[in-house]
């Protein structure tokens, strides 16, 4: 099955919402429930198959091996987390070419300093100089061409230089050839508005957490100038939290045979049986 791309997808859907996964099973939940399109996020990636926090620990092959094994679970397109592309100009090239041969959709690649690097949009405490981020992006745009990836620049300068300085970090990135542009951590509806206003028209990418001021419905994020409206958090404390409550639960049974809640396991099991494709192989038999 072909897969549409991004770009497409980012002019028909009014937004794109993208949630992310982090393994194979969780991005075929997300194509079972209607989403089309699937994020790949370094900190989810990184937490639930190493155990580790994205803070720079992991090289691109570790994150290499994680994403290849969730693309080829899903027939959507996926974007995926460049974190710096992982070194010099070369190292970008050679990542886009890398991510191009698995069907890789979108890349974000930042101006955050890896050896400084902070999770998720916690703000980060060093950026490279934007000339510096301009070469990169430009080796990435020129190393993805006829493949239709959309190169997304995520501009972490927000905290350091301020909400003007941020954007003209991005429209510096977008001159260079930048496919969208990203500026996480905006901490006000105001100051949201202010970016979609500025870059309005554009492939413009936004990170929605729930419990914050700038958790909006998605078509209010639309109406604003956001063509994407990327998803990290939703999933996975959710996930955390029913394993250590389950285990929990189970630990209390053992010790004093304490009843363990009631739970809806004939529905999750037809979820988890529906999205390993069981029937499918279950038919497979031998003549």
């Amino acid at each position: 099955m072909n897969k549409s791309s991004l770009r497409q997808l980012v002019t028909t859907e009014k937004p794109l919402l993208t949630p992310l996964a982090h393994d194979a099973l969780t991005a075929r939940l997300i194509e079972r429930a209607g989403f089309k399109s699937i994020g790949i996020g370094g900190s989810a990636l990184l937490a639930s198959r190493y155990g580790l926090p994205d803070i720079g620990l992991a090289a691109f092959g570790e994150m290499l091996a994680g994403i290849r094994d969730i693309i080829a679970a899903t027939n959507l397109p996926v974007m995926v987390d460049g974190d710096d592309g992982y070194g010099d100009i070369r190292s970008v090239a050679h990542m886009v070419e890398t991510y191009a041969r698995l069907g890789v959709s979108g890349i974000v690649l930042e101006d955050q300093m890896l050896v400084a690097k902070q999770p998720g949009d916690a703000g980060a405490i060093a950026v490279v100089a934007a000339a510096d981020m301009i070469g990169k992006i430009k080796v990435a745009v020129s190393s993805c061409t006829g493949t239709g990836i959309q190169i997304i620049a995520r501009c972490d300068a927000y905290k350091l230089e301020g909400l003007d300085g941020a954007i003209r970090r991005g429209e510096k990135y977008l001159a260079a050839g930048a496919h969208g542009l990203f500026i996480p951590g905006l901490s006000t509806v105001d100051e949201l508005a202010q970016v979609g206003r500025r870059f309005n028209g554009m492939h413009l990418l936004t990170a929605q957490f729930e419990g914050r001021s700038t958790w909006l419905p998605p078509a209010t994020l639309y109406e604003m100038g956001f063509r994407q409206i990327a998803l990290p958090g939703l999933l996975l404390p959710r996930i955390v939290n029913c394993i250590d409550q389950t285990l929990q639960n189970m630990a209390g049974f053992a010790a004093s045979a304490k009843p363990l809640p009631d739970y809806p396991m004939d529905q999750a099991q037809h979820a988890l049986n529906a999205a390993l494709q069981f029937d499918k192989w279950k038919a497979i038999k031998a003549d």
